[in-house]
């Protein structure tokens, strides 16, 4: 997403901030997390992802999930980063939903805790951020 700067007509050297920059939520979270698949099975990891089912990708979007990206490190280190109102809300609410628990099924054996992924992840404590 690329930004314009405005700047005021009284002082070309003062640049005002776009009113979408200005416009900050109360209620959005920024979550980072840690997982840990098998080094042995990251390609396969990624394979799965390169093609995420249509309906997963509505039940995250639809449990409040946005702006979610995934990374790895070739050890098998798994980052997560999600933007949402309420990260425990948006779990649950994914949580009794039949295509969530037939992708943590098919995504558990890729992982060195054999158990449900979103069940394992390790919440990181946000220590800075810039706009």
């Amino acid at each position: 997403m690329r930004h314009t700067i405005a700047f005021s007509r009284a002082n070309n050297l003062q640049p005002r901030r776009p009113a979408c920059l200005m416009t900050e939520t109360t209620s959005n979270q920024r979550v980072c997390f840690l997982m840990r698949a098998g080094a042995e099975t990251l390609d396969e990891y990624k394979r799965r992802h390169a093609d995420v089912w249509p309906e997963m990708r509505d039940a995250l979007s639809g449990a409040g999930w946005r702006n979610y990206s995934l990374f790895a490190r070739d050890d098998g280190l798994i980052v997560g980063y999600v933007e949402t109102d309420d990260f425990d809300a948006a779990l649950a609410a994914m949580q009794d939903l039949a295509v969530n628990e037939r992708w943590q099924l098919e995504m558990a054996p890729l992982f060195e805790s054999r158990s449900a992924p979103d069940q394992a992840l390790e919440r990181l404590e946000e220590i800075f951020h810039l706009d």
